[in-house]
């Protein structure tokens, strides 16, 4: 089969499409032909070897939609025919049965892992996985707008609706609405009933689509400081909840904006691993600092039923054949996007 693979770490001249063998499935694995992937920055760290090491060739993507190509023999072929449209989960566990999984809270598990980090991921023609991973969807959307959906949508409601609880009513400020995951994380924080959505651009021509996705007060950082506008914004209360993604270059004045008892909720660290807090004025204004990864299975079914009834949308920048992985990082790395990137297979 045609992939895109990486033999070292590096940078996007790394990236090789070329053939590799099809991956073979045991019996409680569905084979999937992978018709989209999506980018995350994820793709990004792990070619770049910020993470756990890996066997080479390693193959990218967490995002993959596509159709049944093969069942295998143990799983009840009556779930899963050939043709049907699916996604794989972004995060999996491989069916694996323990205290995290049983109660809904997938991602604390040991087992769990991500499509395209450890193992082999969707930037290819074919992808496997165990069949509880492997989920039906319908022919409302297309392959590339499917693939579009998983990671970041599922992130998003993990962060809001079951780590920060957001309520009716609550103000929220958003980072960074071009990407994929602030782009989700306005429309939920609207689903949930924000009375206040403020979100964060680094143009002016991001800031008209941010508009359009839902928020209600974009920020400019480039041109403001975003905490001092959050404040002026909320009549110096600031934000009940901190959709956080970015890392050390927000996380000092995240805390300045954040409201008393407020909650940021964070899930990522693209500017780095490393951030100063004022531990006195986190606890003097009782603040929640709070840590997120990915989601369960029962939140991402949930998703797509949200989804299905239109009342979550993908956002979809622009898709890039297979061949041309290398340039469709590089369109992520260069900040080019609102919403998603896609490969398209």
């Amino acid at each position: 089969m045609k992939a895109v693979i990486f033999r070292e770490h590096g940078g996007v001249d790394k990236l090789e499409y070329t053939d590799v063998p099809e991956p073979q499935i045991s019996p409680d694995e569905v084979l999937v032909r992978v018709r989209a992937c999506a980018l995350n920055h994820l793709d990004i760290w792990v070619r770049q070897g910020l993470g756990t090491p890996l066997e080479m060739p390693h193959i990218g993507g967490s995002d993959i939609a596509g159709e049944v190509a093969a069942v295998g023999s143990a799983v009840n072929d009556r779930a899963y025919k050939v043709g049907q449209r699916v996604i794989i989960s972004p995060g999996v566990t491989g069916g694996t049965i323990d205290e995290f999984t049983s109660s809904g809270r997938d991602s604390a598990s040991p087992s769990f892992d991500i499509m395209g980090r450890k193992r082999q991921g969707g930037y290819a023609e074919f992808a496997k996985a165990h069949h509880t991973d492997v989920l039906p969807v319908s022919d409302k959307l297309s392959f590339e707008e499917w693939a579009a959906i998983p990671l970041v949508t599922l992130t998003a409601w993990h962060m809001l609706v079951t780590r920060a609880k957001l309520k009716p009513g609550e103000t929220v400020l958003v980072h960074a609405a071009g990407s994929g995951i602030g782009a989700m994380a306005i429309q939920l924080a609207r689903l949930c009933g924000a009375s206040q959505v403020i979100t964060t651009v680094g143009s002016d021509e991001k800031a008209a689509k941010a508009k359009a996705s839902g928020a209600d007060a974009i920020i400019n950082y480039r041109k403001q400081d975003f905490s001092e506008e959050v404040l002026r914004l909320t009549g110096k209360r600031g934000v009940d909840v901190i959709f956080e993604h970015i890392g050390p270059e927000t996380w000092p004045k995240n805390l300045l904006c954040l409201a008393r008892l407020g909650r940021m909720v964070t899930c990522g660290a693209t500017s780095g691993p490393q951030a100063m807090v004022d531990i006195r004025y986190v606890y003097s204004r009782q603040l929640s600092i709070v840590g997120c990864f990915m989601g369960g299975r029962s939140e991402l079914l949930e998703v797509l039923r949200l989804v299905e009834a239109g009342k979550l949308r993908p956002v979809v920048d622009r898709v890039f054949p297979l061949p041309e992985a290398a340039a469709a990082q590089q369109y992520m790395l260069d900040r080019k996007n609102f919403g998603k990137i896609v490969l398209k297979i």
